[in-house]
C-alpha cells in the first residue's frame, strides 16, 4: 500500500498543477516532492504526471486516483485538526461554467455542500470569458469545455460528452441515406443549424471530425444554452449536435433523431480549471467533490 506522505504529496502536485507549487504548499523542496511521486509511481507501476515547462499534466491514472483519494486525505487532515471542521468551509466561492451543464449536473451535485455553510455565486458563460475572469482572481474555479493553455492556470480533466447530430424526426427523414454513407456533406446540406455561438464550436468540430470539413450549410438560430436548442431542435427549426446526456431523454422519447450515427462518438473533455498555487480549503472541498461525483456520473 501507498505510503500516505507520497499519497499527500501527489494529491498536492494535482491539485497545484506542478511540483514546484506543491513544493510551496508543503513546505518542502522540489526535489523531495520528485522523489515522492517518483517512488509513488514506481509502487503503482504507472506514470501519473506529463511533466513540461507549463507545470504537471495528469494521466488519467491520476485522476482516477486523486478522485478516490482526495476527500479522504483532507478528512484526515481534518481529524488531526482541532476545532469545528466546518468553520473552514464557512465562506464564499465563486464558480463560473455553461448553464446547461451547470444547471443539470454540476450545481446539483454541490448542494449537500450547502450544509456545512458554503456559499457559492455562480457565473454562466462561455469557456474564454470565465477563464478570464479565473485569471483575473474573479472567480475560484471554472467548469471549461476547453483545455485552459494560460499561465498560472491548472486543469484537471473532470468529464467526457459524447456528441449526438440530432434533428427532429420529420427533418432526419429528409436526409437521402445513400447520399448520407457516400457523401454526407451535400446530403446535410440542406438541414439550418442552430448553433450554440456564432463561429459553431461544437457543430464546426463535429463536422471537421467526422467529415472533414467546415459545414457550408446556413445558421437559423443562435443560442448559448443546449437545453433551450433541444427544444428548438424538437420543434423542427434545424439540426444541432449536443451532448448525449442533453438529448437522452427526447431521444428515448422519439422527440428527436439521430441523423448520423459515427464509427466512434466524438468525445470533448470538461476541465475542472482553477489558479494555479495554494487553495484555500474550500475551493479545494468543491473541487474534490466534483472530481467524486463524475466518477458516478462516467460519461456525460
Amino acid at each position: 500500500m501507498p505510503n500516505l506522505d507520497r499519497l499527500a504529496t501527489f494529491l498536492s502536485i494535482y491539485r497545484q498543477g506542478s511540483l514546484s507549487a506543491a513544493a510551496a504548499e508543503l513546505g518542502l523542496s522540489q526535489p523531495a516532492v520528485t522523489g515522492q511521486l517518483l517512488k509513488l509511481e514506481e509502487e503503482l507501476g504507472e506514470q501519473l504526471f506529463v511533466r513540461s515547462r507549463q507545470g504537471a499534466a495528469p494521466t488519467a491514472r491520476a485522476a482516477e486516483l486523486a478522485a478516490r483519494i482526495g476527500t479522504r486525505i483532507d478528512e484526515l487532515r481534518g481529524a488531526l485538526t482541532a476545532g469545528d471542521d466546518d468553520v473552514q468551509y464557512r465562506e464564499r466561492v465563486a464558480l463560473g461554467g455553461a448553464s446547461d451543464g451547470m444547471a443539470t449536473r454540476f450545481l446539483p451535485a454541490l448542494a449537500p455542500l450547502t450544509e456545512r455553510g458554503l456559499h457559492i455565486t455562480v457565473t454562466l458563460g462561455l469557456a474564454d470569458e470565465l477563464l478570464s475572469a479565473l485569471e483575473a482572481a474573479r472567480l475560484d474555479l471554472v467548469l471549461s469545455s476547453v483545455r485552459p493553455r494560460r499561465r498560472g492556470i491548472a486543469a484537471i480533466p473532470l468529464i467526457d460528452e459524447e456528441f449526438v447530430l440530432v434533428a427532429a424526426p420529420a427533418l432526419a427523414r429528409s436526409v437521402d441515406p445513400v447520399l448520407l454513407a457516400t457523401d454526407p456533406v451535400p446530403a446535410l446540406a440542406h438541414l439550418p443549424l442552430i448553433a450554440y455561438a456564432d463561429d459553431l464550436p461544437i457543430i464546426r468540430r463535429y463536422w471537421r471530425s467526422e467529415f472533414g470539413r467546415r459545414p457550408p450549410n446556413r445558421v437559423a438560430m443562435v443560442v448559448p444554452d443546449l437545453r433551450a436548442i433541444l427544444a428548438v431542435v424538437v420543434a423542427g427549426a434545424g439540426v444541432s449536435v449536443l451532448p448525449r446526456y442533453i438529448a437522452a431523454a427526447a431521444l428515448e422519447a422519439g422527440s428527436v433523431s439521430t441523423v448520423h450515427t459515427p464509427v466512434v462518438p466524438p468525445l470533448n473533455t470538461i476541465y475542472l480549471a482553477h489558479r494555479a498555487g495554494t487553495a484555500r480549503p474550500v475551493v479545494t472541498l468543491i473541487r474534490d467533490r466534483l472530481l467524486e461525483r463524475a466518477r458516478v456520473w462516467g460519461s456525460l
